[in-house]
């Protein structure tokens, strides 16, 4: 039986995210979880977060691609700040979903196992800013696309997968706020 894993991302608007999105659901496939994505895989009728609550209820570990979504040619981070912060210029700066945000936190507030990807030139910053969580998070270039056999991409994986079983194993049982 597959153990059921939510997979945040948003809706691929390019075929190298899709084609990408794919191999890892293959992947997560071959070490026997179920990845779940709300409007791919699952729908609801509800409200996005009381749907995000509900299947995030049924999983036992979270996994966000933070595809590119949208571009800022040219911006400004503070502008006119009026309280000595410095204003930074922002060009070429790419943004992903904010629930690629939301999702892992609120994932990791009900104590599931998160691993966070982001694609490279994705603003890091929050959740995506690497180490807010525990676990390495590499950013993949979907022009030269990782290969999630090769070190960098396995190590974390692997260690997130076992997270993933332990948590499963332990459904069931009492929670505990002491050892006898």
């Amino acid at each position: 039986m597959s153990i059921p894993v939510f997979l945040s991302c948003p809706k691929p608007y390019l075929q190298r995210q899709v084609d990408f999105l794919n191999a890892v659901e293959a992947h997560l496939g071959e070490c026997d979880l179920r990845p779940m994505t709300l409007g791919r895989s699952e729908y609801s009728m509800d409200a996005p977060l009381i749907a995000i609550r509900r299947l995030m209820g049924s999983s036992f570990g979270l996994l966000t691609l933070a595809f590119r979504r949208t571009l800022i040619d040219s911006g400004f981070d503070r502008p006119s700040s009026d309280v000595g912060e410095k204003q930074i210029s922002r060009a070429d700066t790419w943004l992903t979903s904010p629930y690629c945000q939301i999702e892992p936190a609120m994932a990791y507030q009900i104590g599931l196992p998160v691993l966070v990807w982001r694609e490279a030139g994705v603003t890091e910053e929050g959740l995506l800013d690497r180490g807010a969580l525990d676990l390495a998070m590499p950013s993949f270039d979907l022009d030269a696309p990782p290969r999630l056999s090769e070190r960098e991409w396995k190590q974390p994986l692997s260690e997130w997968v076992r997270r993933v079983q332990s948590t499963y194993a332990r459904n069931g049982e009492p929670v505990r706020r002491w050892q006898p």
